[in-house]
This record gives C-alpha cells, sequence and structure tokens, in this order.
C-alpha cells in the first residue's frame, strides 16, 4: 500500500469507528482544503454519502468566494448542511474590527458550537485538524473530550495505545479528528490524486493565493504564481514560511491558539 492510501485507510478507520460508537454525530465544515478533504474521506467511508449532519459555523465574515464553494459543493454532494451563526453576537456588532481576536473568535466560532451542538444534541464532532497545522494542535488526540464548558484539558488526555481510541466519563461531547497523521503537503497531494475539488482561493491569481482562509478581515493572501494543484504542490515542497503566517490569530501569538482552544476554539 502506497503513502497516501495508508494515510486514507487510516483516517476512514477513525471516522467509521466514532460513528459506530455515537449515536449523535456530525462534522464541522469551514469549506478549506483540510475539512473538504475530510467530507471526502467522509463519503467513501460511507460509499458515496455523509450519514450525518454537515455544519458549517458561519460569522458571516468569510470571503465571498467561500460561500459559493460551500453552495455549489452541498448541493453537488447532496450534503445535510446545517448553518449555524451565534445571532445574539452579530446583533450586539461583534465582528473583527471591534473586538480583540479571542474574544470575537469566542463569540462567532466557539460559542456558536456550542449552541449547535446543544441545539443538535451531539455525542460527537469530526473536525480537519491537523498536528503539523500548529503547535498547539500537535498535543491532540484523535478522540478528544471536552467537558461541559467546553474546556480541553490537555494534561488530562486518555492515551490512545494501539489504535484504541477512549473518552472520559464526565465528557459532555468529544472532538474527532481524522486527520490528525496527514501533513499539508499529504493534503494537497491527496486532493491530487483523488480530484477533490478545492477553494480557487487556494490557487493564484494576479500573483497572489491564500494559503490558509478564514474570516476576511482575518486572512492575508501570499505572493504566488501556484495556479493549479499540482503548482501548489510543488511550491509546498520548497517553502520555509508557516502555513497559518497569514491569520490574525497566529500571527498574535502561540498563547493566542492555546487560549483559543482551551474555551474550545477548533
Amino acid at each position: 500500500m502506497d503513502r497516501l492510501s495508508r494515510l486514507e485507510s487510516e483516517s476512514i478507520y477513525v471516522i467509521r469507528e466514532a460513528y459506530r460508537r455515537y449515536a449523535r454525530i456530525a462534522v464541522l465544515w469551514s469549506m478549506g482544503k483540510d475539512s473538504t478533504s475530510l467530507l471526502w474521506l467522509c463519503r467513501k467511508a460511507f460509499f458515496g454519502r455523509i450519514p450525518f449532519p454537515v455544519i458549517h459555523i458561519d460569522t458571516s465574515y468569510k470571503i465571498p468566494e467561500i460561500y459559493r464553494f460551500r453552495d455549489r459543493l452541498a448541493r453537488e454532494w447532496d450534503l445535510d448542511l446545517r448553518v449555524r451563526r451565534n445571532e445574539a453576537a452579530l446583533a450586539e456588532g461583534m465582528g473583527p474590527a471591534k473586538s480583540d481576536t479571542i474574544t470575537c473568535c469566542h463569540a462567532l466560532k466557539t460559542t456558536a458550537l456550542k449552541l449547535a451542538i446543544a441545539d443538535l444534541k451531539l455525542d460527537a464532532v469530526l473536525l480537519g485538524i491537523r498536528r503539523d497545522e500548529h503547535g498547539i494542535r500537535a498535543k491532540e488526540r484523535y478522540f478528544s473530550p471536552r467537558n461541559a464548558e467546553f474546556v480541553w484539558a490537555v494534561g488530562d488526555q486518555p492515551p490512545e495505545l494501539w489504535d484504541l481510541f477512549a473518552s472520559i466519563e464526565d465528557a459532555s461531547h468529544d472532538r474527532i479528528h481524522p486527520l490528525l497523521h496527514l501533513t499539508e503537503l499529504d493534503i494537497w497531494r491527496y486532493i491530487e490524486r483523488e480530484q477533490i475539488p478545492v477553494n480557487p482561493l487556494y490557487l493564484a491569481n494576479d500573483g497572489w493565493r491564500y494559503r490558509s482562509i478564514g474570516c476576511e478581515p482575518c486572512s492575508v493572501p501570499i505572493a504566488s504564481t501556484a495556479a493549479t494543484v499540482a503548482a501548489v504542490i510543488a511550491e509546498l515542497e520548497t517553502a520555509t514560511t508557516s502555513e497559518r503566517a497569514g491569520r490574525a490569530q497566529d500571527k498574535e501569538s502561540a498563547y493566542t491558539m492555546q487560549k483559543l482552544r482551551s474555551l474550545g476554539y477548533m
């Protein structure tokens, strides 16, 4: 078995194990390369369909191309798409221009996710995060329990040995991370092999492209001529900058991401 096939098999194993274990489960989708690859893997795991809801936590500040990509793929893949927003916070004017990163992300992403989990009565959510994406995420487990306050107790996670996954008795829900073992390059090579639809923001236009996408005020493109997936792969093979260097919460400090994660951020 080649490397990509082995990585794919490991991810599908985690997805199927989570589906077997939890009665009410959903997958989060940001329309980025990782979460879209996760949807692809979920479709492969269940023979072309995703048998649980697909949740988009919408801050209302996403780049317009993200929404267009979401709506097109939701139709083409017949997704049970559930869009969730923290309407109360938005009504009060919460946004990147009026608040610091921690307060804004917590209100529009973490709290919105908390409301979605409560509304759908979820036992678990699948997320497309990778260990190599950020130093704080390197500490994650495949099955990561959260308490009633969404707190991630990084020092009190159950061990994962021999592909055996565990939770803790007082967990309010578990975060499931089927892509932990993949790298940024693995994702792009998998996208190329599988011909997975990719958000056009990742491909160069007039000398610029996004390496990581999120809310429009918090995402900055990089100089690039990589207009195809193959060109992106070639560019990344020699890249020396961080994948998320253009994201506001990562430019501030590692503490910012750790604080957000401890509050329940994805």
